[in-house]
């Protein structure tokens, strides 16, 4: 039995019926309302009844069965249908207003009424409640609830009806009225299609509105909405608008072509969205001003002719998975004192910024992607401030641009193909710059401007067609830890009269000089490395950098010996103005035959080396199908290394990233090893830039994670492990081709690790299993070591060694590999007191280790 089945009433009253000819039927509706019982049912027979009813007591209109349509048109100026009394009901007939601003039907204070599958026409529904009242604020009406009344409230369950040619608003619910509206067409409205005021509650499920000449949905006073998987399309104005203190949840439902809007909240209304769609608005997809707030998750705002989003005022909105792509103003604006947060979001396609900041505004983006704008993808401006986390920035003509001088933080972000500057702090700009990697960029990395103050740590520039970092007049960064690679032009270009301080970078393979400072300049460089560079440093006239522990190359340079044409933004050297800088080594390109000669020759892990040996040919082959124009296979690099301590996974980690540099399929293929402690931060976020700042060290190289399984602790709960696992699993995406990852660590424990994250499973699809060395592996591992430093056992000595490692515990003290480099450490440490004491000690006396030179610590 269906809902409205349950509250037709009139279940003990006779029918009554209406015909206009036949005996025992009254010839008019009025008439048989008036006759019927409390609770009867009003049979009416098809036709046409010019009438203006008054339903005074409980009935229930219905066609008679098996008969036509019935039309009901009203008489006079006025309602079609009154209602003054609760349980009333209208069934399947076709009710006419009489034109002009007078309802059809009208359900008055204290009434309620179900309107089933009928047509409304040339009128709309209002529902008149009492006095407002106060309610919860979020309370949420009960779409299956029956609608009922009582004192002054009334109600309306309107369900399976088309509402079309109403002047004014199609329904209408004000005062503490209730309604819910089910399975129901509004069109063809010369006003807004459904006006909810007062306190108010309507809960909407299945609509389908169109064509209304103002607002599609409009909520004032302290209204209530509830909307589910309903379509407004072709409003006039806004699709959905909530003023005053209003608001509503809408689930599943779609905003199309609205001729302002498409939804819009001002005053202090609240609203949540969940699945939404915002489509081809004629001004912003998402508008909020005054006190509004909104929370919005997995929505979707495309094609505005505006802004995607746009917030003034003191408006707050928080946006989780959600997507505002092709707009025709900048995507996400927000000014006066408004606060955006956006997690997980994707902000692509507008003719100027992506997100864009004024006034005091604030913004949270973690997680974010921001693309293919063409100004910037991020713009601060005005006073406003930003805090940016683990976001992509890509395809902008600026990455990020901060002109504010309240301060703005930018964290483990990655900014590429900027056609121009990757991130620039201008004007008074305040910035803290923390693990980032800018890539790409069309001219330089990064811009600290005139009167800017940044902090820049940790990260890298790579591949720029200008200078890596520019540092312009007056501009005085603190930088430390920045990685600068193959820049087109300098590494590090500081202008005139700028300064600052340059702490552990490094700058590889610029094309002009990897250092420039311009006349007046006086920066400090301090523990920073060169190297491929075109040349090492130009100066101005009267420059005055200063060098601490820093390259020898740089160190014996004379400031101003290289002078620096002053036009351009990346400077290169000059033969004629300084000797040439001596030759650098060559740099010798390691072979794959070599690497695998070098694997076979460590000793034991038959199993990890073959493993090893035949990825390395596999991707071997995968190179030569994408040269030859193939596709290439599905390949996963990370890998997950399964043994217990001091079986040799950090030596063949080591040795893996150079294989993948010879097959040319990491840049670098350096080793950056970490554990939990690199990773994991101590306070709320903290730990995402610290995660990114390790993971952008090892950018062209390898991450091997040691211990991996603790990010994943046994015991659970509040944690920061799995923040760090979470953002490892974004990173190694956005960088699928510039980082292996190897997570170790005991066997038992890394299964727990990886099936910690769906995203962990999905990337570390093979493991090496590392077995435990046995006494006759151990031994050689020690006579290895004794080869490297010209030591040699003697027969017996390796006899009792042998026999001394196949005796020693397992247990937990068990080092492996580890424990055989010990023995011999204190093998020579013992072997050197025994010979010291030797008066005239021979070549022979000085290389042997003997049984007396066994290490104590075995025995125990």
């Amino acid at each position: 039995m269906s809902s409205v089945e349950r509250h037709t009433g009139g279940a003990g009253a006779p029918p009554v019926r209406v015909a206009a000819k036949g005996r025992g039927a009254h010839r008019r509706i009025a008439d048989a309302v008036r006759a019927a019982a409390p609770g009867a049912t009003v049979l009416i027979e098809a036709g046409h009844y010019t009438e203006s009813l008054v339903l005074a007591r409980s009935v229930t209109l219905r066609p008679e069965p098996g008969g036509g349509e019935v039309v009901l048109t009203a008489s006079a100026e006025g309602p079609a249908i009154t209602v003054d009394a609760a349980d009333c009901a209208v069934h399947g007939l076709t009710v006419q207003g009489a034109g002009g601003d007078a309802p059809a039907v009208s359900v008055g204070p204290g009434a309620g009424l179900i309107v089933a599958d009928c047509a409304v026409r040339g009128g709309r529904i209002e529902v008149r409640g009492g006095p407002d009242r106060d309610e919860p604020d979020g309370a949420d009406p009960d779409l299956d609830a029956p609608p009922t009344a009582g004192g002054t409230t009334s109600a309306l369950l309107l369900t399976g009806t088309r509402v079309t040619g109403a002047r004014l608003a199609g329904l209408h619910v004000s005062g503490d009225a209730r309604a819910r509206v089910e399975d129901v067409e509004v069109g063809t409205i010369e006003g807004t299609g459904i006006v909810v005021s007062g306190s108010a509650r309507v809960g909407i499920a299945r609509l389908r509105l169109d064509a209304t000449s103002g607002s599609g949905i409009r909520l004032r006073g302290r209204a209530v909405l509830r909307l589910v998987d309903s379509v407004l399309h072709g409003c006039g104005r806004v699709g959905l608008l909530l003023e005053d203190a209003s608001s509503a949840a809408a689930s599943e439902s779609r905003v199309s072509a609205p001729g302002a809007a498409g939804i819009r909240l001002g005053g202090s209304a609240r609203a949540e969205l969940t699945d939404c769609r915002i489509l081809d608005a004629a001004a912003a997809g998402i508008v909020l001003d005054g006190n509004a707030r909104v929370l919005a998750q997995g929505c979707a705002v495309r094609r505005s002719a505006t802004n995607g989003v746009l917030l003034t005022e003191a408006a707050a909105a928080e946006l989780t998975d959600c997507r505002i792509l092709d707009s025709g103003f900048g995507s996400v604006h927000a000014a006066g004192t408004a606060v955006l947060r956006l997690a997980d979001c994707r902000v692509a396609g507008t003719p100027e910024h992506g997100v864009h900041t004024a006034d005091t505004a604030r913004v949270e983006l973690t997680d974010c992607t921001v693309s293919a704008a063409a100004m910037s993808g991020i713009a601060i401006t005005g006073r406003s401030s930003a805090a940016l986390s683990g976001c992509l920035v890509a395809d902008t003509t600026t990455g990020i641009g901060i002109a504010s001088p309240t301060g703005s933080r930018v964290s483990g972000c990655t900014v590429r193909a900027a056609g121009r500057t990757g991130i620039e702090v201008t004007g008074e700009g305040v910035a803290e710059l923390t693990g980032n990697r800018v890539t790409g960029a069309g001219a330089a990395g990064i811009v600290f401007d005139a009167g800017s103050r940044a902090e820049l740590a940790g990260g890298s520039i790579e591949d720029c067609t200008g200078s890596g970092l520019v540092v312009w007049t007056g501009a005085r960064p603190t930088v430390h830890g920045v990685r600068i690679e193959r820049p087109g032009k300098n590494g590090l270009f500081v202008a005139e009269q700028a300064g600052g301080t340059y702490t552990g970078c490094d700058v590889i393979g610029a094309g002009y000089a990897a250092l420039h400072v311009g006349g007046g300049a006086d920066p400090l460089f301090r523990r920073c490395r060169l190297r491929d560079c075109t040349d090492d440093l130009s100066t101005d006239p009267e420059a005055a950098p200063v060098f601490d522990d820093c390259d020898p190359a740089l160190g014996g340079v004379v400031p101003g010996a290289r002078p620096a044409p002053a036009a351009t933004v990346g400077v290169g050297p000059d033969p004629a103005a300084a000797p040439p800088v001596p030759d650098r080594p060559e740099v010798v390109e390691e072979k794959l035959t070599d690497l695998l000669a070098e694997l076979g020759e460590l000793v034991g892990l038959d199993g990890v080396k073959r493993d090893v040996a035949s990825m390395a040919k596999l991707m071997q082959t995968v190179r030569l199908r994408v040269e030859a124009g193939l596709p290439a296979p599905p390949l996963s690099r990370h890998l997950v290394f399964a043994g217990n301590p001091g079986t040799g996974k950090t030596t063949v980690a080591r040795l893996y990233g150079r294989l993948l540099k010879a097959l040319g399929l990491l840049g670098h293929g350096h080793l950056v090893e970490v554990d939990r402690s690199a990773l994991v931060g101590e306070y709320v976020g903290h730990t995402g830039p610290k995660t990114a700042a390790a993971f952008n060290r090892a950018i062209g190289g390898v991450l091997f994670i040691d211990e991996a399984y603790s990010l994943s602790p046994l015991a659970g709960g509040n944690d920061f492990g799995s923040e760090a696992i979470a953002t490892l699993v974004k990173l190694m995406e956005d960088h699928r081709d510039d980082v292996v990852v190897i997570a170790a660590g005991y066997p038992d424990d890394m299964d727990r690790f990886v099936s910690s994250n769906p995203g962990l499973a999905s990337r570390f699809t093979r493991t090496l299993l590392f077995e435990d060395y046995d006494a006759e592996q151990l031994v050689a591992i020690v006579e290895h070591q004794a080869e490297r430093h010209r030591y040699e056992l003697t027969p017996a000595a390796r006899t009792a060694l042998l026999a001394l490692f196949a005796g020693m515990s397992r247990g937990g003290g068990f080092g492996n590999g580890r424990s055989a480099r010990q023995a011999f450490q204190e093998m020579t440490e013992r072997q050197a007191g025994r010979v010291a004491e030797l008066e005239h000690p021979d070549a022979a006396q000085l290389i042997a280790l003997e049984v007396a030179d066994l290490p104590t610590s075995l025995a125990s």
